[in-house]
């Protein structure tokens, strides 16, 4: 039986380590016990609540791809707990994944809809796809099923019979969602949706992503660079520096009362927010290595505007500082 009053989602201390023998050579962990070890992900906590819209945000390269390969389980951990709808979904092998019935209710809408669509399939064909092969349709259910998402993510369906290169932006990006919640997903993980869109075209689409959240019930993990785009549809926030998330919370509190440099140091670099962040905060210094950092150190410290010698002492944990507002830094900023 389900538990509803369990989040959706509950990642713990999840760790993704890849043994490198030489540079850019990874080798099987069993091969490459005294090798060095990229921290990927590296102690991860995140939980999802049924409904709720999350942000995931940091620089290119701090672990939000792996890790959202971890909980779509394309990749298995290293080490820690993935559960999702309260069973243990984590030590099922990636392998095996695609086969067991929470499969279907796990569902990505990709960054650049004109790579993920198969341009061999017209937009009828790519939608029908994971209904054929997960939700057991064919004939007139499959036909009458396909219409009808493609009224929810309203598409007109004289569009169905085309190809992605006779689309438009707009129009593959609501294919690519279409395929995505055909299958009524509880989780639709969002890997920068928007991001290969016109500006027009963005607001359009993140209209309809909110309104299909709305409509279905659905959870988000919406992971962005863009971080005006997270304040609007995300119900709370998480930083991700370096493998580790450096602070969380309420997506209104993080963005008017950051605490963490690092979250202070990216939303000053966002256009329009006014106040103190709207002095753009430069980071000098060379970040930490991701390669065996030391576990005793803080990974900001290279880089931080505020770092001192305790940071090169403890590696600082997240600490509640708030009512659901994280952080993990020795010197937190004050409210």
């Amino acid at each position: 039986m389900i538990d509803d009053t369990q989040p959706l989602l509950q990642v713990e201390q999840v760790r993704k380590l890849f043994p490198l023998k030489t540079a850019g050579s990874l080798v099987p962990l069993r091969a490459a016990r005294r090798t060095a070890l990229l921290h990927a992900v590296d102690g991860v906590d995140l939980s999802i609540g049924r409904g709720e819209s999350v942000g995931l945000v940091g620089e290119s390269g701090c672990g939000k791809s792996t890790l959202v390969r971890l909980i779509t389980r394309t990749l298995d951990p290293t080490e820690g707990s993935i559960r999702f709808r309260g069973e243990d979904i984590g030590g099922i092998p990636a392998s095996r994944f695609a086969r067991v019935p929470q499969r279907k209710l796990i569902q990505m809408v990709f960054q650049d809809p004109t790579d993920s669509l198969n341009p061999r399939y017209t937009a009828r064909d790519t939608i029908a796809e994971p209904l054929r092969l997960l939700g057991n349709l064919s004939g007139t259910a499959l036909s009458d099923r396909i219409e009808a998402i493609a009224a929810l993510v309203q598409m007109p369906r004289e569009l169905l019979g085309r190809f992605p290169h006779q689309l438009s932006g707009g129009q593959k990006a609501r294919v690519g969602i279409a395929r995505a919640v055909a299958l009524e997903p509880s989780l639709l993980i969002l890997d920068e949706p928007t991001a290969a869109l016109d500006v027009s075209v963005q607001a359009v689409i993140l209209h309809l992503l909110a309104d299909l959240r709305e409509k279905l019930g659905m959870s988000y993990l919406f992971v962005s660079h863009d971080l005006n785009i997270v304040r609007l549809l995300c119900d709370r926030v998480m930083v991700m520096y370096l493998g580790r998330i450096v602070e969380s919370g309420p997506a209104r509190q993080v963005f008017e009362a950051p605490r963490h440099p690092y979250t202070r140091a990216l939303l000053s670099a966002i256009p329009g927010l006014g106040g103190e962040a709207s002095r753009r905060i430069r980071l000098e210094g060379d970040p930490t290595s991701p390669v065996d950092p030391d576990p005793g150190r803080c990974r900001f410290h290279g880089r931080c505007p505020k770092g001192q010698d305790a940071c090169t002492r403890s590696s600082p944990s997240l600490v509640q500082m708030a009512p659901g507002h994280a952080v993990a830094c020795h010197f937190p900023e004050s409210a």
